[in-house]
């Protein structure tokens, strides 16, 4: 395998993919349940969901329930409490081995290179200035540099932007790494090429599972379970430069 010459640029998620990271996502999860819970919504709402869902189904509620003008009040609160539990262990994030060596070869082959997150800007700002990795990067897009209930992942426009902070690179022609099933469904509704890593939450078999059960949701043309590339980790992205 190589990369298509079509790809003009890379982008990676953060967490799991770019950097070892240790988040809570379970309290982040809560944070915005109990937020929406404590307006009156109820709990079995938002069993069996997560994070970005739990926000979809908690504005649809606060919609339904003449509560409209409250959205923004939340959205704040969410948000602060959010960065409190993401930033909380940024002190032991760490770049994955070959990480670091991957942009600088990408880098020197002519890619732009970029960072597409679900956490908050000061978030990424701060573990990446940790290691002086800021400057390794033509863009960096986080959750809240634009209208997340819209904009972030797994919307289709978030590689959009990635593609703009990057010099203007349409989305098909940037090849995106992820270690979620939410990464997937913002390339392939993005038209992005994809590399699955398995070096955050998701082995191999879940990953062909989640990708089945989203693409039969939603099918994109050009995407399928036996095309999914799967590999352990960023630095095996060395192997086909």
């Amino acid at each position: 395998m190589a990369l298509d010459p079509r790809i003009k640029a890379v982008g990676f998620d953060m967490d799991g993919t770019f950097m070892r990271t240790r988040v809570d996502y379970v309290r982040l999860s809560n944070c915005v349940v109990e937020e929406f819970i404590s307006r009156g919504a109820p709990r079995e709402m938002f069993e069996g969901v997560h994070y970005k869902m739990d926000l979809d189904e908690g504005y649809r509620w606060l919609e339904e329930h003449g509560m409209a003008e409250s959205k923004e009040e939340i959205k704040k609160a969410i948000a602060d409490r959010a960065n409190e539990i993401e930033i909380e262990h940024a002190d032991i994030a760490k770049p994955f081995p070959g990480a670091i060596e991957l942009v600088n070869r990408l880098r020197s082959m002519g890619y732009k290179t970029g960072i597409l997150t679900r956490g908050s800007r000061y978030y990424a700002t701060t573990i990446l200035g940790a290691y002086d990795l800021l400057g390794l990067f033509d863009g960096i897009v986080a959750r809240d540099d634009y209208d997340e209930e819209t904009d972030a992942k797994p919307a289709a426009i978030a590689l959009t932007h990635l593609g703009e902070a990057m010099g203007g690179i349409p989305p098909e022609d940037i090849l995106y790494v992820g270690d979620g099933v939410t990464d997937y469904m913002t390339a392939a509704r993005a038209g992005s090429p994809f590399i699955a890593l398995t070096s955050g939450r998701t082995d191999a078999e879940l990953w062909k599972s989640q990708v089945s059960e989203f693409l039969m949701r939603e099918p994109h043309p050009g995407y399928s379970p036996g095309n999914l590339v799967i590999m352990d980790s960023i630095a095996d992205i060395l192997d086909i430069l």
